[in-house]
């Protein structure tokens, strides 16, 4: 079974200070601190380009930073890489290995490059790969591909982990699997730290995130926290029967924001559901507006992420048209 660390749990298993990696003229990591304890599941989260692989790579020691520190289980990995790799597991973006070699002979030449391993079993039994152990691997799908990689990253029982995008590929059973694996992890001690695109992956995973932007940490802290701080409010989406001044909906007190909802209708931003909700059917009745499809939404953590990902800007509307009406 997954053994217990060698780290006791709340103890700094990777410290970042002051991080900087360059490429030219371009800052990739621009002044990136951090730290992670034991037992935490840590999102590294931001828009491409933001600085998360690089900031993975150097800690695995794959890139050498420009400026900064990095300490993994209190190692310099451009000094102590071998020390820190055998209790490291690694899942990259980006992996490719020996198409020739079956599902087992991977997983037992992996084995072979550590003292201490998890059993094949095991292994099998996490990813369910009973069916493909002697398949080459040159033959799997996408999904059972990333499933035999997220293997490999345990295969040497790693007191860290580190995921860089390790549900990509994944139909939804599979994607939950892993988050239960995940879970696990951390309920035997162990650390991981995960780069994920998907937002409802690291709110329902992360016990803290760091969301970089422009290759620095913007924000930090649980996501709960996150989404307290940044958006507290509530979104309400509607559709209407009858064309209506969006201005003017947006100009009342109640109302903290309006506009064209992505998913077709409005959508309007209030400060909570009781009062937002109400007053909305109340200026709907004085307008003279039959309201339609209506859904509300708290924000989550998707919401923080946007602040910064560069959500699309929208143009004004004079005059909002009801849903299906003809232009």
């Amino acid at each position: 079974m997954i053994n217990a660390p060698a780290s006791p749990r709340g103890e700094t298993v990777l410290e970042i200070r002051h991080l900087v990696k360059t490429y030219g003229s371009h800052r990739a990591v621009d002044d990136v601190s951090l730290t992670v304890q034991a037992g935490e599941i840590f999102g590294l989260l931001g828009p491409n380009g933001a600085g998360k692989t690089t900031t993975l790579e150097i800690v695995e020691g794959l890139r050498q930073a420009d400026s900064g520190s990095v300490r993994v289980f209190g190692l310099d990995p451009a000094q102590h890489l071998d020390a820190i790799r055998a209790r490291l597991g690694v899942s990259l973006q980006k992996s490719r290995y020996w198409g020739q070699l079956t599902v087992e002979e991977t997983l037992d030449l992996f084995r072979s490059f550590y003292p201490k391993t998890l059993p094949v079993a095991e292994l099998v039994e996490l990813f369910d790969l009973h069916e493909k152990l002697r398949a080459p691997m040159k033959s799997l799908s996408g999904g059972q591909y990333q499933r035999v990689v997220l293997a490999l990253a345990l295969v040497n029982d790693p007191d860290l982990v580190l995921l860089d995008e390790p549900t990509i590929g994944l139909d939804p059973q599979a994607r939950r699997r892993l988050w239960d694996v995940i879970r696990r992890l951390r309920a035997r001690g162990k650390t991981v730290i995960l780069t994920t695109h998907y937002m409802d992956e690291a709110h329902a995973l992360s016990d803290r995130v760091a969301i970089l932007h422009r290759g620095r940490v913007v924000e930090l802290g649980s996501p709960n926290e996150l989404i307290r701080a940044k958006n507290p409010h509530v979104s309400v989406r509607f559709t209407t029967l009858q064309p209506f001044e969006l201005a003017g909906l947006a100009a009342e007190p109640w109302c903290l924001d309006a506009r064209a909802a992505d998913e077709g209708g409005f959508q309007v931003i209030v400060p909570s559901l009781r009062e937002g909700l109400g007053a909305l059917i109340g200026w709907a009745e004085r307008q003279g507006i039959g309201l339609d499809e209506l859904e509300t939404r708290a924000a989550t953590l998707e919401d923080v992420f946007l602040t910064y990902a560069g959500a699309s800007e929208r143009a004004p509307v004079t005059i909002a048209e009801p849903a299906g009406s003809a232009s």
